[in-house]
């Protein structure tokens, strides 16, 4: 299980200059339904905005952080003020960054390390601007907050992907467990950072991710991270050669997010082929959009990460599931796509979902996980199913 820092009581968009920011900082998993047990010490910087506005090329200019508040469950309503960024003039703008620690980088969450998440994640408001002036209309309160994640390409440059995600309790529109630790084991296979001799479908699976041609759909992809580690990862390793697809799909409420993450890390990405493209796919719908069906040939992979919280929907994701699988010709192509699963358990229950794609010939394997600061891991599954197999199971 991850924590991460974020704000029971975010600051507001606009302060008046001089004036310290009022906050309540809080440390809990990602559904905000668990606090961090232990005390954690909370330091802060102040980040300078640019004109233009947005998080700077180079996010390691942030200043060194300084110790605000020692957070504790105890005090985890407790509203703090933060001193406000010392010379700021009138109508500057500035990002107010929390971290756990100030030692190097503590802003930035390294998915290419193997310890990701051992302590809770930093994070990024949205830009906070001192003025004098009296504020004009719209929200006071900021909703969204961002967070930056690191990768580490083959060449070794570094790359930084800006995530952002709301501060209400969307489900869709916030980075979930399952999310960042399935794109952490997925950055460390695309580097080649794991061993795939154990496991022959985790060697399949990298040849596949790495292929000059790919064609990718992530099911429930929320703010859209695994799908915008795999788009930046390929095309950091392959260029402009490559070829393909990423659907990134979700429910028409997460479109706006899902959007702005990926316009927002478009640099990232060096073709249309490489650069997820969102799309509304809803699991109740009886049949699949027509951006998905006009693909003409099966997936290669499917990626679905913590898409097992509500048992309910289960009969839809597998009538989805198995729609997908079922794409293309047969006659052509008898291989069907991989899937990978990222899953975090909060109920035994969702794990009746192995059994009804073991129904349609789904089989998941197991093949890694990712630890965090306490609770249960994020578990990484691996199947393969063959064409027309799903397709007779489900008949009977």
């Amino acid at each position: 299980m991850f924590f991460y820092i974020s704000f029971l009581r975010p600051p507001p968009y606009q302060i008046a200059l001089g004036v310290p920011v009022a906050i309540t900082p809080q440390v809990a998993n990602d559904l905000r339904t668990e606090l961090f047990s232990e005390p954690q010490e909370i330091y802060y910087s102040w980040l300078p905005v640019a004109p233009a506005g947005g998080v700077p090329q180079h996010p390691t200019n942030i200043p060194r952080p300084v110790k605000l508040t020692t957070w504790r469950e105890a005090n985890a309503y407790r509203e703090i003020s933060v001193p406000p960024p010392q010379g700021a003039r009138e109508d500057q703008t500035y990002r107010l960054v929390l971290t756990v620690h100030s030692q190097r980088y503590p802003y930035i969450v390294n998915l290419a390390s193997a310890t990701t998440g051992d302590r809770p994640f930093p994070v990024l408001s949205m830009p906070i601007t001192f003025s004098s002036r009296r504020a004009g209309g719209g929200p006071t309160k900021q909703d969204r907050v961002e967070r930056i994640y690191r990768l580490c390409t083959d060449t070794g440059e570094q790359a930084f992907l800006s995530i952002q995600e709301q501060t209400s309790f969307d489900l869709e529109k916030k980075v979930w467990d399952s999310g960042i630790g399935l794109s952490s084991w997925v950055t460390n296979l695309i580097q080649g950072a794991l061993d795939t001799s154990t496991t022959p479908l985790i060697s399949e699976l990298r040849t596949t991710l790495t292929a000059q041609e790919c064609q990718l759909i992530e099911l429930g992809a929320g703010t859209g991270a695994v799908s915008l580690v795999i788009g930046a990862l390929r095309s950091a390793q392959q260029g402009s050669i490559l070829q393909g697809c990423i659907l990134t799909t979700d429910l028409t409420s997460a479109m706006p997010l899902l959007e702005d993450n990926i316009s927002a890390n478009k640099a990232m990405f060096c073709s249309a082929s490489a650069t997820p493209q969102p799309i509304v796919l809803d699991w109740d719908e009886q049949s699949l959009p027509s951006r998905v069906t006009e693909i003409g040939s099966s997936f290669d992979v499917i990626v679905m990460a913590d898409v097992t919280y509500n048992t309910a929907s289960f009969p839809s994701l597998i009538r989805t599931l198995r729609a997908l699988l079922e794409l293309g010709d047969p006659d052509v192509n008898d291989k069907s796509p991989l899937v990978l699963l990222g899953y975090k358990e909060r109920d035994p229950a969702e794990r009746t979902l192995w059994d009804l794609a073991a129904d349609m010939g789904v089989m998941f394997e197991m093949v890694g996980e990712r630890g965090g600061a306490g609770g249960n891991p994020v578990e990484v599954w691996l199947a393969r199913t063959h064409r027309g197999l799903s397709k007779r199971r489900g008949e009977h």
